[in-house]
């Protein structure tokens, strides 16, 4: 149901819960719980989507420098390059 908690566990809790803060504070308890959980929540969410939209901006401007940046040019196309003897290399 919870995980690794079982429904004998999960009444032994609310047992707990019930001795501690009596029946009058438990229902407030558990809506304020409810509330912080759901807050969480959209806290978490709002920062994933913050973080997925920033690595989309990001990879849109690396393509927009990879289509702006100059073709390298080939060392064959270099007339300033003199090819390579194989010969002379030892």
């Amino acid at each position: 149901m919870f995980g690794s908690i079982g429904m004998p566990e999960l009444v032994i809790i609310f047992v707990i819960a019930l001795i501690i803060f009596g029946p009058r504070k438990l229902p407030e308890l558990g809506k304020s719980l409810g509330k912080s959980i759901n807050e969480f929540k959209r806290a978490s969410n709002e920062l994933r989507n913050s973080l997925e939209e920033e690595v989309r901006l990001e990879e849109q401007r690396d393509a927009l420098k990879a289509k702006s940046a100059p073709a390298p040019v080939p060392a064959a196309a270099d007339p300033n390059v003199q090819p390579r003897d194989p010969s002379a290399s030892a």
